[in-house]
């Protein structure tokens, strides 16, 4: 079936402005970024050249100048007035955007109607092109994991799989075939993901300790660890420093982070011990995971499975609508009591919002009264039962939940 996302309108819409700005589809890979622009190209009147840039030669800058070239050379013999101009996978290209920066400027000058839709999937390199090159050039559309709604209307994947096999559209099919599922998601997204997108990109000195991390990290989901305990579960043993940049790193790629915990000062937030969160719950399940009846007739597991999708689902769309998430945890002052702990803190425009995560897990700790107590956020509420269903919350819109 041909399922539409909403980024699809607006990318729609902004092509059918006179020409201001290049278009930047950005996002992981895997999410769909050039099926959408291929069902854009299919509805539009405007005539295209489309070139990916995946088996060029990095160091070959000039590949970028002549595929521009070929795009205006086709609009003089066809007396074209207005061309599209796409490029798959842009930031293989070393120095890609200095590149785009003169062609761009060349056709404003000469006021050659050239419009251009950039396409990457390392989130780090091209916001590394795009903030040094790019600055006032570009509009940035962000094409995340895909979402509980999207994967129920598109392939009408029920809660509880969307839980455990997660987000990603290529996999649906393979759901009832959990061993082809899960090699499929490590040899076709994560190993392409970090090889390409990460140490290609980055200047990373230990490959086998950023992969191990990653699969490590990703087991954690939604659980709180510090990187001295992680290091110890390492064979490439590195420095809690080195650790710390490479979660960073799998963070800007849209993989895996570290939630900090929420507290008044930086200081105390940036020094605080990880909560890890994957991006997308397949990348936890993929390596933590026994097989899906298992994992769901275990209330402890399922609960931990739940928790992390609920923190894919706050992940989203957090650097679109620049809210920060967090988690809360305050240590019990003697063995016989409990820490106090809530699994996320929103903070939107300096208004904090505090979501404590119910279900087989656990029941309710007294860590969202005490957070109440202690901070007075303008929103606290339970997902699961007694509070916001789990389906309801999945299938919210963020943006609206925080108004």
């Amino acid at each position: 079936m041909k399922y539409i996302r909403k980024q699809y309108y607006i990318l729609k819409a902004r092509l059918q402005e006179p020409r201001r700005f290049m278009q930047v589809l950005a996002g992981p890979r895997q999410v769909g970024k050039s099926t959408l622009v291929g069902q854009l190209l299919q509805d539009i009147t405007i005539p295209y050249s489309i070139e990916v840039a995946d088996a060029v030669d990095p160091k070959d800058g000039d590949w970028i100048r002549r595929v521009w070239e070929g795009a205006r050379t086709s609009m003089t013999i066809l007396g074209e007035k207005e061309r599209l101009l796409v490029i798959d996978e842009i930031q293989k290209i070393d120095n890609w955007s200095e590149v785009v920066k003169r062609e761009w400027d060349e056709d404003t000058r000469k006021q050659i109607n050239l419009k251009v839709i950039l396409l990457g999937s390392s989130r780090l390199l091209l916001k590394k092109g795009l903030t040094e090159s790019l600055a006032g050039r570009f509009e940035l559309i962000r094409l995340g994991h895909w979402s509980f709604q999207e994967m129920h209307d598109a392939f009408g994947v029920t809660l509880d799989e969307y839980i455990y096999f997660g987000g990603y559209p290529g996999s649906a099919h393979m759901i009832r075939d959990e061993k082809r599922w899960r090699k499929y998601i490590k040899d076709s997204l994560v190993a392409p993901s970090i090889e390409k997108d990460v140490l290609m990109t980055s200047n990373i000195y230990k490959p086998a300790l950023m992969k191990q991390l990653f699969e490590l990290g990703c087991g954690y989901s939604a659980e709180i660890l510090s990187l001295t305990k992680l290091m110890g579960q390492l064979q490439d043993a590195g420095n809690v420093t080195t650790l710390a940049s490479y979660l960073e790193i799998l963070d800007q790629c849209g993989l895996l982070t570290g939630l900090q915990k929420y507290a008044h000062d930086e200081a105390r937030k940036r020094g605080s011990i990880p909560k890890y969160q994957v991006y997308n719950n397949a990348l936890l399940t993929a390596y933590k995971g026994r097989s899906f009846f298992t994992d769901r007739t275990d209330p402890k597991i399922w609960g931990r499975w739940v928790e992390s999708a609920v923190g894919t689902h706050l992940l989203s769309i957090a650097e679109e609508l620049d809210y920060q998430v967090y988690y809360w945890r305050e240590t019990a002052k003697s063995k016989a009591s409990k820490d106090k702990e809530v699994d996320f803190i929103i903070v939107n425009d300096g208004e904090i919002t505090a979501i404590e995560v119910k279900s087989g897990r656990r029941g309710m700790n007294s860590g969202l009264p005490a957070f109440v107590e202690d901070f007075h956020p303008k929103k606290s509420f339970v997902v699961g039962p007694g509070g916001v269903s789990l389906e309801d919350f999945l299938k919210c819109d963020i943006e609206s939940l925080l108004k």
